[in-house]
């Protein structure tokens, strides 16, 4: 089995490192015969030092000149040689045992792919709170998070990727159509659960309660403009680090 790993990554200095250094001691834990891998940085319009910082760790660079981040996880898939793919953040850190997951995952040969539960620390009441209501419906519907998203590579491509008329929630796009392509092939689409993906609590940080509530509403009462138009996504494109 080959892996590729395929990372987003927009002015990403503060933070890529530990991500990088997460995914060496992880895999280096789960090596073993036939196992081989590769990490892919795609560099999305970045004007720090995160694709010099990627190269120095010995990471493939891509360039995706667009800053989507669906966009840059396709980009990311094109370069890959993996025949299964892994896509996980910049501001987030795997661990060993959620590796050992997926390994015994693929091995089972009964799925095209999984998401992961998350964990932020140091989230206020109310982030907790919808910390733990999306955590709900990601493992009642099988919708992965934007974090970490791993599935065959052939069904990646067959399904066409992550959607690039959204630019935000294309990971639950994908999820459903990884579920549909699955099925008819008696695959499953899972969630796992014992080894949380860690992710920064940065736009927790970097964002009032009020920003992040108007910016759920925007999405909840007009989904489709909203998704479709980064200008109505300021959480995820104004740029804040």
């Amino acid at each position: 089995m080959h892996l590729s790993i395929i990372i987003p990554a927009f002015n990403e200095e503060r933070l890529i490192m530990h991500c990088l250094d997460s995914i060496t001691d992880s895999l280096t834990v789960n090596q073993k015969p036939g196992f081989t891998y590769e990490v892919i940085v795609v560099d999305n319009n970045s004007t720090d030092k995160t694709t010099e910082l990627a190269k120095q760790a010995g990471a493939k660079v891509v360039f995706e000149p667009i800053n989507q981040i669906g966009r840059a996880r396709n980009t990311g898939a094109t370069a890959a040689t993996g025949d299964w793919l892994l896509f996980v953040d910049a501001d987030s850190l795997l661990n060993p045992g959620m590796i050992t997951d997926i390994l015994k995952m693929i091995e089972t040969g009964k799925y095209v792919g999984c998401g992961s539960v998350m964990h932020m620390p140091d989230l206020p009441w109310w982030g907790n709170a919808a910390m733990r209501l999306w955590t709900v419906f990601s493992v009642l519907f099988h919708w992965a998070s934007g974090a970490l998203v791993v599935c065959r590579a052939d069904a990646f491509c067959e399904v066409g990727g992550f959607n690039q008329e959204m630019f935000a929630a294309d990971e639950i796009d994908l999820s459903q159509l990884l579920k549909k392509w699955g099925q008819k092939r008696g695959l499953k689409f899972t969630i796992l659960t014992r080894h949380p993906l860690v992710t920064s609590p940065r736009k927790v940080q970097l964002y009032t309660g009020q920003e992040i509530a108007n910016q759920i509403l925007s999405v909840l009462f007009s989904p489709r403009k909203a998704l479709q138009d980064k200008k109505k996504l300021p959480i995820w494109y104004d740029g804040r680090r």
